[in-house]
């Protein structure tokens, strides 16, 4: 047996799997797609936490767990008498193949940014109203800023050059801070501190930076650190001074 071959018998299997559990099992038997929605949303969290600690092992089975619950979404709607597993997956295929032209088609491209301003341009000929259409509401917003301007920048709307972003960088601190300082409106105050934030996302856009991955490496350093001053503490933190942290702090940096 083929290596494909052994993956469309897997893949068989699973839907073998969801038929009998469907029928069978009274936990199947009573999802629909809003209560499987946040286990989805978990899930992918899961995947994400593997990939970011490089467990491969991990990431095989949280792969496996999100392939389940598309599976899963396709089977109700197969009962629903709405679609199958095979029609999504057909559209998926074919809508890779009409953006694609420069590899079933006759388009050239030079890099990989002229494919991405190709697909956007497809996607408006598809009847996408808007460049912006196809950022969803949910995303987290770190991601969703990044994405928009990635979306934005493929039509032209785009800074020149990096220096530019880091004057706008500065220029959002500036008024950030005039903002603090002279006491104004909480929600004035947000509003500043999201067009730092806003503009911080593009300028790590423009240096190559994926700011949600470095944010969430920063959080697993942050919380690597903060617990080996939890386990190496000779007394209570309450108790300790900030200098006595930072003494541990320091050595869980050398270490």
């Amino acid at each position: 047996m083929n290596d494909k071959d052994t993956k469309l018998k897997a893949f068989g299997r699973l839907l073998d799997i969801m038929d009998e559990l469907r029928e069978k099992c009274p936990w199947d038997r009573e999802q629909t797609f809003e209560s499987l929605r946040n286990l989805t949303i978990e899930e992918t969290y899961e995947l994400t936490d593997a990939i970011l600690d490089k467990d491969y092992e991990e990431m095989k089975g949280e792969i496996g767990d999100i392939m389940l619950h598309l599976v899963f979404y396709a089977k109700i709607a197969q009962e629903k008498g709405l679609f199958d597993i095979a029609d999504s997956i057909t559209f998926c295929c074919e809508k890779l193949i009409r953006r694609h032209p420069h590899i079933y088609g006759d388009v050239d491209v030079a890099d990989s940014e002229e494919v991405k301003k190709n697909w956007e341009q497809l996607k408006k000929k598809e009847g996408k109203k808007s460049v912006l259409s196809g950022v969803p509401k949910s995303l987290p917003a770190l991601v969703k800023a990044y994405r928009m301007q990635d979306k934005t920048a493929q039509v032209g709307f785009e800074w020149e050059n990096i220096d530019q972003v880091w004057e706008k960088v500065q220029e959002e601190v500036g008024e950030l801070h005039e903002t603090i300082r002279d006491a104004e409106s909480q929600a004035r105050k947000e509003e500043e501190f999201g067009d730092v934030l806003f503009s911080l996302v593009n300028y790590a856009r423009f240096a190559g930076i994926d700011p949600e991955t470095a944010l969430a490496k920063t959080n697993m350093k942050f919380k690597s650190r903060f617990e080996y001053i939890e386990e190496n503490a000779q007394k209570p933190l309450e108790s300790m001074t900030l200098v006595e942290m930072d003494a541990l702090w320091d050595e869980a940096k050398g270490k």
